[in-house]
């Protein structure tokens, strides 16, 4: 009959997470609609930053801002003793993406849009922080909740400057989440990932009256790009490597004296990512020599490979298994339908934001800076259908579900996952102990050094 008794109270507490949430989602399905309006680009998200803080502190978390010498970065805490729990949150745009809310392509005018669904991401994990803050104090209960503020994901590298100054050392476990176009439970590695500016300094001269005077930095930036892609044939298959010209001259006449080419590398071992830079960097050295032009390099970020728990991810799972997934209303299915006769070669259908996917192992192909923490502390989270099933993340179609109905649904969903596995961890400490052995034991005597070294945070690393 005891056992009973708590099993009931267990549930109405966990319940209770879930009665905030829906209480107040028209609060935070607004403040997530604000950042989809904001879109502002990493390092930049000076509104979307102040709007978050402005709620959690409205909730009485204590604030700390401009962390790691980051402007918009923040912690917000709570504290009532016990287990130090984090959530991520994040909230940049990318570049050239700007979309309206409508099923077909629709610029609404700026130079960014959520094409990532980081304002979801930022909304959700603010909703999920209060929601848990709220729990441990009607219940009393020991524990610490705290929400990360992390600015420019988006190849900017804003946690691991975080992470780097020792900002998470205290901390028992991370959870995050991400918009996705199905629910599944966050247990994937991911490549690592180290990029850099390359720049090639010339001789102006006139193009055709005197191209003996003049040295190219576009040869050296076309050298470069021609070695690197002969490279391609001579790596780990699983590797990536993807560069774009940001800077190649103006006008055909003129010898260009500055050029400049932007590259990422990526690999899915620590080791496997630095040692593939070097190559490239060999290339750009040799792409100098030989067009008698002057390199330089600055390297813009660098992420360590996501490292998987399974012990946290089996918590999250369950979590999600008791939610279930997401049902459109007859409005929302027939914009998702639109969206999607637009998608190329979808792998998913609409009807699949209704399930949660099994728990199975995955290697993602991109990169996230949430890799260095989760080498440093037990990380996990959930991947919520925020998108319409066969979305690709940095489409227009990502923009306008996220910026209406279909993005903030799955939202609410997100922040109820994270809220009830914090609850679920709080109440049992000892699967965080789990969770510590674990991470010990994958990471073994490896020594944390950043791969962006020791550089100071781009704050203009767009321009």
């Amino acid at each position: 009959m005891l056992r009973i008794l708590v099993l009931f109270l267990s549930f109405n507490l966990l319940s209770d997470v879930n009665k905030f949430i829906d209480a107040s989602s028209k609060k935070y399905d607004q403040l997530a609609l604000d950042l989809w309006d904001y879109a502002e680009m990493g390092y930049q998200e000076v509104k979307s930053s102040n709007a978050l803080k402005k709620v959690l502190k409205e909730e009485g978390f204590l604030i700390r801002s401009n962390i790691a010498g980051i402007p918009t970065a923040f912690i917000a805490e709570y504290n009532n003793g016990g287990p130090v729990i984090a959530i991520l949150a994040e909230y940049d745009a990318l570049p050239g993406l700007s979309q309206n809310n409508v099923p077909y392509r629709e610029s609404v005018g700026g130079v960014a849009g959520h094409a990532c669904g980081h304002n979801l991401f930022g909304a959700g994990s603010v909703h999920a922080a209060v929601a848990v803050k709220r729990w441990l104090k009607n219940t009393n209960t020991p524990g610490t909740i705290r929400l990360y503020g992390t600015p420019a994901e988006e190849g900017g590298s804003g946690k691991v400057y975080i992470a780097r100054e020792g900002e998470f050392k205290d901390v028992d476990t991370v959870l995050h989440w991400h918009p996705d176009t199905q629910n599944r439970a966050h247990f994937s590695a991911s490549n690592g990932n180290k990029s850099a500016k390359f720049k090639f300094k010339g001789i102006s001269s006139h193009a055709a009256g005197a191209p003996q005077n003049g040295r190219s930095a576009l040869d050296g930036v076309e050298a470069m790009n021609m070695m690197v892609n002969m490279l391609r044939e001579h790596m780990d298959e699983e590797a990536r490597i993807h560069y774009v010209i940001t800077k190649g001259g103006l006008a055909p006449n003129v010898v260009p004296e500055e050029a400049e080419v932007y590259y990422y590398v990526r690999h899915p071992n620590v080791d496997g990512v630095r040692d593939l830079f070097n190559r490239v960097v060999k290339a750009a050295e040799g792409a100098s020599q030989g067009t008698e032009t002057q390199m330089t390099f600055e390297v813009m970020h660098g992420n360590y490979p996501l490292m998987p728990n399974r012990t946290l991810s089996e918590v999250v799972n369950n979590e999600m298994l008791k939610l279930g997934g997401i049902s459109y209303t007859k409005e929302e299915e027939e914009f998702a339908k639109k969206i999607y006769k637009t998608l190329i070669n979808p792998r998913a259908k609409i009807g699949d934001q209704e399930e949660i996917k099994p728990l199975v192992f995955q290697q993602s192909k991109g990169s996230t800076d949430v890799g260095d923490i989760s080498w440093l502390v037990p990380t996990s989270g959930a991947r919520v259908a925020t998108w319409v099933p066969g979305t690709s993340a940095h489409s227009w179609q990502a923009v306008s579900a996220g910026g209406m109905s279909i993005g903030t649904k799955g939202t609410n969903l997100a922040a109820k996952v994270l809220g009830n596995t914090a609850v679920a961890l709080f109440k049992n400490p000892k699967i965080i102990d789990e969770a510590k052995k674990e991470l010990m034991i994958k990471v073994g005597d490896h020594e944390y050094q950043a791969l962006l070294g020791d550089r100071s945070p781009p704050l203009d690393y767009r321009n």
